[in-house]
């Protein structure tokens, strides 16, 4: 009913005012967001590499190669089980062989295979691990296991190894 008697300029005037009132709080609303500071941005490491020369480049792989050759020489000779380890936020997987009762380092975790060996599931071979890691990131968990248990390669669902960061997978057990 009061927008009846109003004239054509006063529902202008009333438009403009609810129009820059709106406005007003909207810019209000931009400004509180775009001034919240970032947390920890000066510690975050770039996600690439760096190289500085390809001639180093080459020398650097020439080298892990060698030692490449010599270690699968020493291991063809022992029981251990290959892993696959990835780190989820720079998205690099790494070959990890661990020796039966040894512990491996992979990032902040201590990975050791206490058991290895290989079972006949459905007519289909499966390797099989007794796995243990410790997350050595804070010293009050260097004694406590955050996983500690069987693994499966053909299905490592069955029973997960759970972390934020890394993740790994049995893929063979040799030499058992």
């Amino acid at each position: 009913m009061l927008l009846k008697n109003m004239t054509l300029g006063n529902k202008i005037i009333y438009f403009l005012f609810f129009f820059v009132i709106s406005l007003k709080c909207y810019s209000n609303a931009e400004e509180k967001i775009t001034s919240s500071p970032l947390i920890n941005l000066e510690k975050i490491k770039p996600s690439f590499e760096e190289t500085s020369n390809e001639l180093e480049e080459i020398n650097n792989s020439n080298e892990k190669l060698k030692k490449k050759n010599l270690r699968d020489k020493n291991i063809l000779s022992t029981s251990h089980a290959v892993l696959i380890g990835l780190d989820k936020i720079t998205a690099k997987s790494s070959e990890l062989i661990i020796n039966l009762d040894e512990a491996k380092v992979f990032g902040p975790l201590e990975i050791k295979i206490l058991k290895c060996g290989k079972i006949r599931v459905n007519n289909k071979n499966e390797n099989i691990a007794y796995m243990q890691v410790k997350d050595l990131a804070k010293s009050e968990n260097d004694k406590v296991f955050i996983f500690n248990g069987w693994t499966f390669s053909s299905d490592p669902n069955i029973m997960p190894f759970d972390h934020a960061i890394y993740d790994l997978q049995l893929l063979n057990c040799r030499n058992v």
